[in-house]
C-alpha cells in the first residue's frame, strides 16, 4: 500500500471503524512524522503505522511512533525481538505480517501481540500458499490473535475468516478502490476493468514474487533481459535517492540491512530499487506505461468505489447476515 495508505485514507478508515495503517516504506522519516500528525488532526480514532523491519532507520521510526502515541505498529517482515520489546514497553501493539507458519511461531515466541497472515491471493509481495490453507495452519500453531489477509473484499470473506478462527481481516486492494483513496480516478477505473485473471505474480520488478495488474508494461518487463533492465534500474535508483534525500552511505546501509534480513542476492537488491519508483509512477502519477499497479486477485470481484464508511458498514452487515444464515442452517 505504499503511496496509497496515506493520512487521507488512514483517517477515513479509522473514522469508519477499521484500523487504518500508514504505509511508511515509501516515506522519509520526516514525511512519516508529518503524516502521523495529519492523521491525528483528522481523527481521534486509533490507527497504526506499517514499518519495514529491515529499514536502516527502523529504530528511529519506532521512536516517532512512541513519541506521537501511535497505537499499533505493523511490520512487513519480522521485527527483531528488541524492537518488539521496545514497542510493547511503550504500550504499542505489535502486529507483524507473515506468509508461513514458522514465521508466525517465531514472532509469537518473541512477544508479538497478534499476527497478520497473508495468503498468495494478496497483492504486492506475496507467497505461494493460498489463504484457505495458510490461515487455519497458523491459527492452530499460535496462541495469539490472527488476522487474515489475501483474498478479502466483502462480508462473506470476513465470515469465512472468522469461521477459520481469525479475529478479523486485512484488506488492501478493496480500500485502494474507495472514494477516500488518493489514487488517481483514471487508475481506479482501470483496476475495475480487470477480471479474476487480471493479475500476475512476477519477480522482474524487484527480484521477489510480486502480484501486480497484468498491464502492457508488466508484460514487457517479464520479457526483458537483465541487461535491458540495468539502465532503467540505475535511473530509478538515482530518482529514489533524490526523492528520499538519502545519502549514498545511507542507501548502502539500508540495502545491507535488507539483504541480511531477507537473504536476497545482490542482483535482487539492485532490482529492489525499482519498487518505490515503479509504484509511484502507476499509483501517484497515473502512468501505467512506465509504472506498476499492485493488486490482489480480488480485483476481479470489485466493481464499485464506495467511501470507507460505506464499505465497512457493508462488510460488517454482510458478515453478520452470513454468520446468522450459516448458524440457522446448522441448527436446522
Amino acid at each position: 500500500m505504499g503511496w496509497v495508505a496515506g493520512a487521507r485514507l488512514v483517517s477515513a478508515s479509522a473514522e469508519a471503524g477499521a484500523l487504518g495503517l500508514l504505509a511508511s516504506a515509501t516515506m522519509t522519516r520526516d514525511e512519516l512524522e508529518q503524516q502521523i500528525i495529519e492523521v491525528k488532526e483528522r481523527t481521534d480514532k486509533p490507527f497504526g503505522v506499517n514499518l519495514r523491519a529491515d529499514a536502516g532507520d527502523a529504530a528511529e521510526r519506532i521512536d516517532l511512533l512512541i513519541r506521537h502515541g501511535v497505537k499499533v505498529a505493523s511490520f512487513a517482515l519480522a521485527p527483531r525481538p528488541e524492537l518488539i520489546a521496545r514497542l510493547k514497553d511503550a504500550g504499542v501493539v505489535v502486529i507483524p505480517s507473515v506468509g508461513a507458519v514458522r514465521h508466525a511461531e517465531k514472532v509469537a515466541a518473541w512477544g508479538a501481540d497478534a499476527v497478520m497472515v497473508q495468503g498468495g491471493e494478496g497483492g504486492g509481495h506475496t507467497g505461494a500458499v493460498p489463504t484457505s490453507i495458510l490461515l487455519p495452519s497458523v491459527v492452530s500453531a499460535v496462541d495469539i490473535p490472527v488476522i487474515a489477509a489475501g483474498g478479502f473484499h466483502d462480508g462473506r470473506g470476513l465470515a469465512a475468516a472468522l469461521a477459520y478462527g481469525a479475529v478479523g481481516v486485512g484488506m488492501g486492494t478493496r480500500f485502494l478502490l474507495t472514494s477516500d483513496s488518493s489514487v488517481p480516478e483514471a487508475i481506479k477505473q482501470r483496476y475495475l476493468d480487470f477480471g479474476l485473471d487480471g493479475t500476475v505474480v512476477t519477480t522482474r520488478a524487484d527480484g521477489m514474487p510480486h502480484r501486480l495488474l497484468r498491464t502492457g508494461f508488466i508484460d514487457d518487463l517479464e520479457k526483458s533481459t537483465g541487461i535491458r533492465q540495468l539502465v532503467p534500474t540505475l535511473r530509478r535508483t538515482l530518482a529514489f535517492k533524490r526523492m528520499s534525500g538519502q545519502s549514498w552511505p545511507s542507501l548502502a546501509k539500508d540495502a545491507l540491512s535488507m539483504k541480511r534480513s531477507s537473504g536476497r542476492s545482490w542482483l535482487q537488491m539492485t532490482q529492489a530499487a525499482n519498487t518505490p519508483m515503479l509504484l509511484k509512477a502507476g499509483l501517484v502519477d497515473g502512468d501505467t506505461g512506465a509504472g506498476m499497479l499492485a493488486a490482489g486477485q480480488v480485483v476481479g470481484l470489485i466493481d464499485d468505489l464506495p467511501s470507507c464508511e460505506e464499505l465497512v458498514d457493508r462488510v460488517v452487515r454482510e458478515a453478520a447476515e452470513q454468520l446468522k444464515s450459516a448458524a440457522a442452517q446448522i441448527i436446522a
